[in-house]
């Protein structure tokens, strides 16, 4: 979008003219979208889904506030539409919906309620929760009756407000960078987080969409290795009562409002319409640097929470029509945690969803999607059912099925751990890798059978229904819980900036701090905490399946021991660009290009099908197999046996598949080493057939990783190994 394209019109309306009229329009597309009316005229077409509404009126908002009300009169399949001639885009508005107040029977309509249009594309204003935000008196003296009597006061001029954006941008100069599922390396990132203090972006560009678009934002991505970066949140969302109360905020965004609109925060140039330019211009730069943006997307709940929620835009719109609700329709089913569930099942529902996905990959250029517990939308009426509507309807998508899909496998409700179950389109955030890889390198795994499992693409969980390895997307630190540093740092959550007592967060780390709570200066534990963080990061990005990263762990970031930072919009959060000047920390940013690097030249790393496991040639070769120290293959008692070591061979020779040529895909094989134990140990490489020869790739146990050691071992040799090390060795003889 030009810059001219992108400068805001005046409104025609403003204040002391008189109200302008209301035309039938049409009943879609619904939101508010600039058009040509009758007779050429331009202004905007007005459409809202509001079943069991008696009447809706629309609210036009002048500069200084001032307010003039539109009956929509016009009712098409329970949307309310109306064409307001002259109305251009910077245009502020919301909608008053009238209607039964029961909330006994969930009914909760209540004019005196601005309420936000779930299409607005844009959104202008702060969301503070004064108690005039709320539909229910909320300060009644009987708190258990508290939310059946309603509030009378005027909200609007305490909530934000919808913004009419402009429609006529032209994305035929992007070209998406499409890369395959097996070739992907996510980076989860915090939009505001990542730049908030990185010294190569302008002081006035930080924290905010053009930040991350930023040149030398780019450049540490690309330079790093990564084909994606998937953003918390950005989807229009507000913050907590409780948390206000403290003088706090949720920072990671887990609190949507608005489906449509990019987060007005993190916006440097406006928010009348032009953060909605500045996010698609980030995703043209991530693009043109051949790096895909995937959106992290909470469709479970909203922002208004349960039934002592404030009412913000749906629950006062129809709240039985777009909310899940107990046998006691006054409360909530709350699959979620948060207060509140979307009730999916619900066809306008399901469209304002579905719509919504659409428009952010049609209109806003994005590539995929990581749906916030996921479960919570497969459910039917109760249940977790992979046959449900919003599954159903994504599979058939045109737009939809082509573009990464991403499931967060449970939520809090009965039955909501899903790991491993959702259909073939779908990839998953692995915990089971997360909870394996922790536990091996801390020395709790009992034995190495789901290590086995996990490190080969996890056959077990995904190995039907034609998923391929890629449907793992494997993690062992994400957004929520320690980061990599304070997993080998702390053993206890140290949540008490938070306000909440320490109560919250998880207590289930499976952390080992090294012999020592928090940081020390004692150089032996730092220096095996480094290592530590070298071999987390070499076994994810040796793994077969889709590895993600977060922020800051290919550096070391710490928290501080917060595992549960979703409120610290602070330097706790905030990405510490300073970290490099570390030698440790430099050299551990130098080994993570380097595995990425290593990964990206080699497609045995980067498997589209499972290992089979079986001889592939006469000479009795697998494509995959597992050794023990002693250089023998492991037998089914091994597997049951205590044990801190496994070593993998990958043949190279034996890849499915073809490239895109036809030819048969060709690689070097290697023989990757993992000790979890604390001495060293002396391990004999296997002999041939497997190798003759074999050349030292990468050792964890040495301190510098700016260059591969490269040193040359025959087959059947012993390899000193260092105690909690990894080694990987290419055969090339």
């Amino acid at each position: 979008m030009s810059s001219a394209a992108e400068q805001q019109a005046v409104p025609e309306h403003a204040p002391g003219r008189a109200a302008p009229p209301v035309w039938p329009g049409t009943p879609t597309p619904l939101g508010a979208r600039c058009r040509v009316g009758p007779d050429g005229t331009r202004g905007t077409n007005f459409a809202l889904w509001a079943g069991g509404a008696e009447a809706v009126e629309l609210c036009l908002f002048a500069p200084d506030g001032t307010e003039t009300r539109l009956p929509l009169t016009e009712l098409t399949h329970e949307i309310w539409h109306g064409f307001v001639p002259g109305i251009a885009p910077g245009q502020r508005y919301g909608f008053r919906v009238h209607g039964r107040w029961d909330p006994w029977t969930g009914a909760r309509w209540n004019p005196a309620k601005l309420l936000l249009d779930p299409y607005a594309r844009a959104v202008d204003g702060e969301f503070a929760l004064p108690p005039e935000v709320y539909g229910h008196v909320r300060d009644w003296p009987q708190q258990h009756v508290a939310d059946t009597v309603r509030d009378e006061r005027d909200s609007a001029p305490h909530v934000p407000k919808g913004v009419v954006v402009r429609d006529d941008d032209d994305w035929s100069d992007d070209r998406r960078p499409k890369t395959p599922w097996q070739d992907s390396v996510i980076y989860e990132l915090h939009v505001k987080g990542f730049t908030a203090r990185h010294p190569g972006v302008p002081e006035h560009l930080r924290g905010t969409y053009a930040g991350l678009a930023h040149p030398a934002a780019v450049d540490h991505l690309v330079r790093l290795g990564v084909t994606a970066v998937e953003l918390l949140p950005v989807h229009q969302f507000a913050h907590e009562d409780h948390l206000l109360r403290r003088g706090l905020t949720n920072y990671w965004g887990y609190n949507s409002i608005g489906y449509f609109a990019p987060h007005a925060g993190y916006s440097s140039s406006g928010t009348t319409g032009q953060q909605v330019g500045e996010f698609k211009r980030m995703v043209r730069a991530l693009h043109a640097a051949g790096i895909e943006v995937i959106l992290d997307v909470v469709y479970n709940h909203t922002a208004e929470a349960g039934e002592l929620g404030p009412t913000l835009s749906l629950k006062g719109i129809d709240n039985r029509g777009y909310y899940r609700l107990q046998s006691d329709a006054r409360r909530y089913a709350d699959y979620t945690g948060c207060g509140n569930t979307l009730h999916v099942v619900q066809p306008q529902v399901l469209r304002l969803i579905t719509d919504s996905l659409r428009y952010w990959v049609t209109e806003m250029g994005v590539d995929g999607f990581r749906f916030d517990l996921a479960a919570a939308l497969a459910r039917s009426m109760h249940d977790v059912d992979m046959l449900s509507p919003f599954l159903a309807v994504i599979a058939q998508d045109p737009v939809l099925r082509r573009v990464k899909l991403i499931a967060e496998p449970w939520d809090v409700g009965n039955g909501g751990y899903q790991v491993g179950a959702f259909p073939p389109l779908w990839t998953e955030w692995n915990d089971r890798y997360r909870d394996a890889v922790r536990d091996f390198w801390r020395g709790a795994l009992p034995d190495v059978r789901d290590l086995g499992y996990r490190l080969s693409g996890s056959s077990d969980l995904y190995a039907w229904g034609g998923r391929r390895p890629y449907a793992s997307v494997n993690f062992v630190t994400a957004h929520d819980g320690f980061t990599l540093r304070d997993l080998v740092t702390y053993e206890r959550k140290h949540n008490e900036a938070n306000g909440e007592g320490n109560r919250d967060g998880t207590h289930d780390n499976r952390s080992w701090n090294c012999g020592t709570e928090g940081e020390t200066d004692d150089p032996e534990t730092g220096a095996l905490r480094l290592r530590q963080l070298r071999n987390l990061l070499t076994t994810l990005l040796l793994s077969t399946g889709v590895p993600m990263l977060v922020a800051g762990d290919e550096m070391g970031r710490t928290q501080g021991g917060n595992n549960n930072a979703y409120c610290q919009d602070n330097e706790t959060s905030w990405l510490d660009w300073s970290l490099p000047e570390d030698p440790g920390r430099a050299q551990l940013l130098a080994l993570t290009r380097r595995l990425l690097a290593l990964r990206h030249r080699h497609p045995v790393l980067r498997r589209r099908a499972f290992f089979s496991g079986r001889p592939q040639g006469a000479d009795g070769l697998r494509d995959l197999a597992w050794f023990g120290p002693d250089g023998t293959e492991m037998t089914e008692r091994d597997w049951y046996a205590p044990s801190a070591t496994l070593a993998l061979y990958l043949s190279g020779r034996d890849i499915p598949g073809r490239d895109e040529r036809g030819e048969q895909v060709l690689d070097d094989s290697f023989l990757a080493v993992l000790h979890a134990g604390p001495e060293p140990l002396d391990f004999r490489l296997p002999a041939a057939p497997w190798a003759q020869t074999y050349e030292r790739v990468l050792d964890t146990a040495l301190d510098d990783q700016s260059a591969p050691p490269g040193t040359l071992h025959p087959g059947g040799a012993v390899l000193p190994v260092g105690a909690r090390s990894v080694v990987l060795l290419r055969v090339v003889g």
